[in-house]
This record gives C-alpha cells, sequence and structure tokens, in this order.
C-alpha cells in the first residue's frame, strides 16, 4: 500500500518523538522527571466539573450536537471578548467552536491553502502551522524570531517575504514556545500589513489568560480593521486546565469564520454538547481559580529561572505562557542538550530545533510539573551542569 506524498514531507511530531524518548528510559529503569509537554498537571475546577456531570445526566445531551457550536456556548464566547477585550462580535456570524483550537488551527489550511500557495509563520513557533500547510499542498515562509528582538517578529519582513500566492500569517502571542508578548501597537501593524497584502491574519491566543508581573494581553481583534482581516483562536485547555476537554473557538472576519464553518461541517459533528456546556460555566463562573493557577505557575517560573541563571544562563522571566524558553550552553546543540539532561539527570526538556530552523541552540521548559517533581527536578540537572 502506498500513502499519499504529502504524509512523506511531514516531520515526526515532535512530542510524538519525545513521549518515545522517555518511554525508552522509563524502560530502563530511569525515574524521569519531564519538562517536556505544556499540559497543566493541576485538576479542572469543582464548578466545571460539576456542570458538565450535570449535563451529562441530562439526556437532550446525549444526541448529535449542532455543527456550530451551541447557541449558548457562542454567546458566552461574545461575551468573555466583550468583557475582556471591549471586543463586540456577532456570535452567529464571527464565532464558531471548535474541537479544541488544534483541530480549527488546522482545518483553517485546508480553507484557505491551496497547493503551491504560501504560508508566513513565526519560527520559532508550533509546529502544527507549517505541518498543516504542507498537508493541503502549501509551502511555509518562517519569520525568524530572535532573541534581540524580545522574540518578536520584524513585520517591516512581511513586505520582502510575501509574495503573490501568499495567504496566511500566522502570530502567536504569548508565544509557544518562547514565553514572548507582545503589545497592541505589534497587532496593529499586522493588520495593516495583511489588508495591504490581502493576507488572512491567524492569531492563536490559547495563553492569553497566562500572564505574570501585571502583563495583560491584548486580543489581535481589538486593532482597528482586524474583523475584516483577522480571526483568533481561543481555548479553555491552558486557562481552566481542561486540555483533554477538547474544547475552544475561533473569532473574528465573518468570510473566515464562513469558510473554516464549511470545511467543518464537512469532517467533523460538533462538540458534546455537555462539554460545551462545561466551558459556558468555565467563561461564566468564578474566575478565582485562574489567578490561582497564575499564581502557581509564577512560583514555578521563578524557581526555574533562578535555577538556570545560578547554573550561567541569563534568562529573563518570561511575562506569559507556561514556558520557560533557555538558550542551550556553548558548544551543545537543542538535541545533544537534551540528550545530556535525560541521559545525566533522567530530566526531559523540549528542544528548540523542533519549533523551527530558529529555535536551534535553544530549550523548552515547561511549566507544568508538580512542585516537589519540579524541585527534584531542577536539583538534579543543576547537579549534572556542575558535574559536566
Amino acid at each position: 500500500m502506498r500513502s499519499a506524498r504529502r504524509i512523506e514531507q511531514l516531520p515526526q511530531y515532535l512530542f510524538a518523538a519525545l513521549d518515545k524518548k522517555v518511554s525508552e528510559a522509563r524502560s530502563r529503569g530511569v525515574d524521569v522527571i519531564s519538562f517536556g509537554v505544556g499540559d497543566p498537571d493541576r485538576p479542572t475546577p469543582a464548578h466545571i466539573v460539576e456542570a458538565a456531570s450535570e449535563a451529562l445526566r441530562d439526556v437532550s445531551t446525549h444526541q448529535y450536537p449542532s455543527y456550530y457550536g451551541m447557541a449558548s456556548f457562542r454567546a458566552a464566547i461574545a461575551a468573555f471578548y466583550e468583557r475582556r477585550f471591549s471586543v463586540k462580535l456577532d456570535p452567529d456570524t464571527q464565532v464558531l467552536p471548535l474541537i479544541g483550537s488544534k483541530e480549527g488551527i488546522a482545518h483553517l489550511a485546508t480553507a484557505y491553502v491551496d497547493p503551491g500557495d504560501a504560508v508566513l509563520m513565526p519560527d520559532p513557533g508550533y509546529p502544527v502551522y507549517e505541518t498543516t500547510a504542507i498537508l493541503a499542498g502549501g509551502t511555509a515562509t518562517p519569520l525568524p524570531l530572535t532573541e534581540e528582538n524580545g522574540f518578536r517578529p520584524d513585520l517591516s519582513l512581511i513586505d520582502e517575504h510575501v509574495s503573490d500566492n501568499s495567504k496566511v500569517l500566522w502570530l502567536n502571542f504569548p508565544s509557544n514556545p518562547t514565553g514572548a508578548v507582545c503589545e497592541p501597537d505589534l497587532f496593529t501593524s499586522a493588520v495593516k500589513a495583511c489588508a495591504r497584502h490581502d493576507l488572512l491574519l491567524a492569531h492563536d491566543a490559547a495563553y492569553s489568560e497566562i500572564t505574570f508581573d501585571g502583563y495583560v494581553a491584548p486580543s489581535v481583534l481589538s486593532a482597528p480593521g482586524a474583523l475584516d482581516h483577522a480571526i483568533e483562536f481561543g481555548s479553555v485547555s491552558k486557562t481552566y486546565n481542561m486540555t483533554g476537554w477538547r474544547v475552544g473557538w475561533v473569532a473574528g472576519a465573518a468570510q473566515a469564520i464562513e469558510a473554516l464553518g464549511r470545511v467543518k461541517t464537512n469532517i467533523d459533528s460538533g462538540i458534546f454538547n455537555a462539554l460545551q456546556m462545561a466551558a459556558i460555566a468555565a467563561l461564566e463562573g468564578p474566575q478565582d481559580c485562574v489567578a490561582e493557577m497564575i499564581d502557581v505557575y509564577r512560583v514555578r517560573r521563578d524557581k526555574v529561572v533562578d535555577a538556570l541563571n545560578s547554573a550561567g544562563w541569563l534568562i529573563t522571566a518570561p511575562k506569559g505562557s507556561i514556558y520557560v524558553w533557555a538558550g542551550v550552553p556553548e558548544g551543545d546543540t537543542s538535541a545533544s542538550f537534551c540528550e545530556f539532561l535525560l541521559e545525566k539527570a533522567g530530566v526531559v526538556v523540549a528542544p528548540g530545533a523542533g519549533y523551527g530552523a530558529s529555535g536551534e541552540g535553544y530549550v523548552r521548559f515547561s511549566l507544568t510539573v508538580p512542585d516537589d517533581r519540579l524541585d527534584e527536578g531542577l536539583d538534579r540537572a543543576s547537579s549534572a551542569l556542575k558535574e559536566r
């Protein structure tokens, strides 16, 4: 049997490779502590679980859901945008629930990218931006993110990199993997650039609610003209420790929402209504759980940064996301440093090269590690580095 040629162009998914390395180490008896995958270790808040439990007992949720999501869930998303960003959205035409934001991110290429089209994306960046462009027959145009520029894109390069077949510009703030943040003026400039070149601006805002030190993340939809040229992907996954629930959304330009909805209605059958009702409880319920979680991540962030700086790094604590992005020691590559930590300390971190060519020379530490294991992992890594 012959698979499609497009599959041959796909690299192994970064976290699938990490899982394999972890499994191999554990099979040798290594007590592995993983800072690799950004999967919250704390439980979903009790009031959200209770809302889901109650919805499960409601037999009306047991049938096919709407392809376009529950009207009440779309309204809750629109209300969140008005409350949080002062952005008014039409829940019927400018909001679309997703089976997790990754699903919508993946399907956007099907809606917008023809064979030979180009997609501009941050490098380093979330690997799915590139792989889904490849699956659609398109190509990736990386926009290098440098430490000197705070891991923010130089938007003047868009004019240089854009071509007649460019279709989409991806942005992601707070950033995975770098933890970089941006101010509203970057979004304003990006919207203007996309309007000038007839591009769709797609912003991945999965970490918008996880910020520190007084920083508050803006929405791209707040930028002038954004509702004509931009969409934004959101999710309850990281904000409410609901990664396994698979509930997210996309909001913004009605034309793009309609195109993505057309793809989805031909591919999936919507989100289980009980899960949507749980997501409504998350958005509309008490938010003290989010503040508590952010405080936990802040303490963990500071521990990781302090430990690395004590070992010779010069890292500035990131103001957003659940990651710390660190350059590897001189003489190492991303892969060799990851291998060293795994073999000598039983510690797993994500190699920066897995996020793009500009990620080479860096590794990503996730903060989603229980406190006692985080402390032990940092102690192990520090000891291994001192003995090196």
